[in-house]
């Protein structure tokens, strides 16, 4: 009997802990490793072990290389191996240009195959059923990679919960419509091929979360920028709203920031495109090598490609699709940064007075210039340079982020609880010289060292709070860290930590954060080295924009 009970535990034990880890020879100093080892659908996968004890398993496939016959089409399921599949370097990032100066990818290379995607866990056992949160990359859909160092899943693993990176098709390759691709669609749909892998990646971590030790139930997907749009991308699809217990949206949303098109116009730019670089038919695109592809693509006057309303990941208007309620009902943790945008993006080269600033305003607004200049003032030098700033942020993407808190509120039926992230980065160490900081968060390198500084950012700028919400400000090291950064950094990186294990942010030591509702819409977080919630002081601004912009 006794031998009996032992062989029914260590069946038990071996169905219900597929995460394994096993000794590997002793290393030249004497010291011992360990290797873990996961069986997920397709085979056997062996990855790292960090030095913090966190596992990671890195250039998992979860579909098959979009190559080939398989360009533009949605992605399909990735197949089986044999043996023990090496899971510990990143896979090649999606085919891009190198567009933006704050970009550093540890992947090995781009390629056309590139739909890989990385697990970080600090559980044991798949008894464990830990949260998880999925991340989606900004870029602004011609860029990105989840194996960016901001986006390291190994601190925010700490916390307790299991954290994904994944890759998906970018530009022409991931947003591109055509009338031929609709009508080889068994879906009678084109573009959305990056959004299509986002959603297949959902469902591999549905299907294979648990041998991590992670739970399939408590998913929270989240995202900066592109990103963010694409979590309120996800939120309204009927391919993924049923499989996310959780948003984090951090600035942009497809209300209003990259938002799909029609798809006969997003048709008619493919095929526009597609003459433009002499393929006369869908068999030629798919036959032009894939980085001669991307160079004609990336070519000045070459069409920006985006997303459409499909009929199948977008069955209609995202505006549409709120107003009804028919996005996903999961809570909200969702904001935008201080400064996402330069005031000079709305003065261009013309001095901070309030003549010009006028004139700009007049010259966007027309005969509704005089109301916007009422909630954005300009009266004096400084106050334009403000309200410049405030204005090209919200037009840039503080506006359409504002839109989906208020109208997940109204139609969500989940709490919502919104920030305003206003940490300044530091200084640059001296070791990046003359560098300066781009328009949206990038870095300008090089130039005349003569030059004098740009004037550093008065707020944050886009892109600022990632390496502060996951806790990888040591992995960037353009700028001179303070005690203050890691303390705004802890304090972030444990409300996202307690988002994603409860839908609340709230938590012991942290300032109390309320949820916005019909009744208390004004509530904002603000994130600083002073944290605290206020009545939103900016909503005059936003109700003025919804205003002009609503859809009927």
């Amino acid at each position: 009997m006794k031998k009996m009970t032992m062989k029914a535990l260590l069946l038990v034990s071996l169905l219900t802990a597929p995460l394994a880890y096993q000794a590997n020879a002793q290393s030249k100093d004497g010291l011992s490793k360990t290797t873990p080892q996961a069986k997920v659908a397709n085979g056997m996968l062996e990855g790292v072990t960090e030095a913090s004890g966190i596992r990671a398993f890195k250039g998992i496939p979860f579909a098959q290389p979009p190559v080939g016959d398989l360009r533009w089409k949605e992605p399909q399921p990735a197949k089986n191996w044999t043996g023990v599949r090496k899971a510990d370097q990143f896979g090649p990032r999606a085919m891009q240009l190198p567009v933006f100066g704050d970009m550093n990818f540890r992947s090995n290379g781009v390629s056309e195959d590139c739909l890989y995607l990385n697990v970080w866990t600090p559980a044991k056992s798949a008894s464990e059923k830990l949260p998880v949160m999925v991340y989606f990359y900004g870029g602004g859909f011609i860029a990105g990679d989840g194996s960016e160092p901001r986006y390291d899943g190994e601190s925010i693993a700490q916390k307790g919960l299991i954290a994904v990176t994944m890759n998906y098709r970018l530009g022409v390759f991931g947003f591109m419509a055509h009338p031929e691709l609709t009508k080889e669609s068994p879906h009678h749909s084109s573009s959305n091929y990056g959004y299509l892998d986002q959603s297949a990646a959902l469902r591999w971590v549905q299907q294979n979360i648990a041998a991590f030790g992670g739970d399939p139930k408590r998913v929270t997907i989240a995202g900066e920028s592109a990103g963010s749009a694409s979590v309120s991308a996800q939120m309204m699809s009927p391919l993924s709203k049923d499989l996310i217990a959780g948003a984090i949206g951090e600035s942009g949303s497809v209300l209003g920031t990259l938002p799909p098109a029609p798809l006969s116009k997003a048709e008619e730019m493919g095929t526009t495109f597609a003459a433009s670089v002499g393929a006369k038919s869908l068999a030629d695109l798919r036959a032009m090598p894939a980085q001669q592809l991307l160079e004609l693509a990336g070519k000045p006057g070459a069409p920006r490609f985006g997303s459409a309303i499909d009929g199948y990941f977008f069955p209609k208007d995202p505006y549409a699709i709120f107003a009804a309620g028919e996005q996903a009902h999961v809570p909200l943790l969702v904001g935008w940064n201080s400064e996402e945008m330069t005031g000079r993006v709305v003065l261009g080269k013309d001095e901070p007075t309030t003549e010009n600033y006028t004139a700009a305003v007049k010259k966007l607004y027309g005969d509704k210039a005089e109301e916007v200049l009422k909630v954005y003032p300009g009266n004096t030098p400084e106050e334009v340079m403000q309200s410049a700033t405030a204005l090209a942020s919200d037009r840039f993407i503080g506006f359409s982020t504002w839109r989906w808190a208020e109208m997940q509120a109204k139609t969500g039926g989940k709490p919502v609880y919104k920030y305003f992230y206003s940490r300044p980065r530091p200084v640059m160490t001296p070791e990046m010289g003359n560098a300066t900081a781009g328009l949206a968060g990038g870095v300008v390198r090089g130039g005349d060292p003569a030059a004098p500084k740009a004037p550093p950012a008065k707020g944050a700028v886009h892109s600022a709070e990632i390496e502060y919400a996951l806790g990888n400000l040591s992995t960037n090291k353009v700028y001179a860290w303070s005690p203050e950064d890691y303390k705004v950094s802890e304090l972030m990186q444990n409300y996202f930590a307690n988002f994603i294990k409860t839908g609340n942010p709230n938590g012991p030591g942290l300032p109390k954060w309320s949820p916005i509702t019909d009744k208390t819409e004004a509530n904002v977080m603000v994130i600083d080295v002073n944290t605290r919630a206020e009545t939103d002081k900016n909503r005059a601004r936003y109700l003025l924009l919804e205003e002009m912009t609503a859809k009927p």
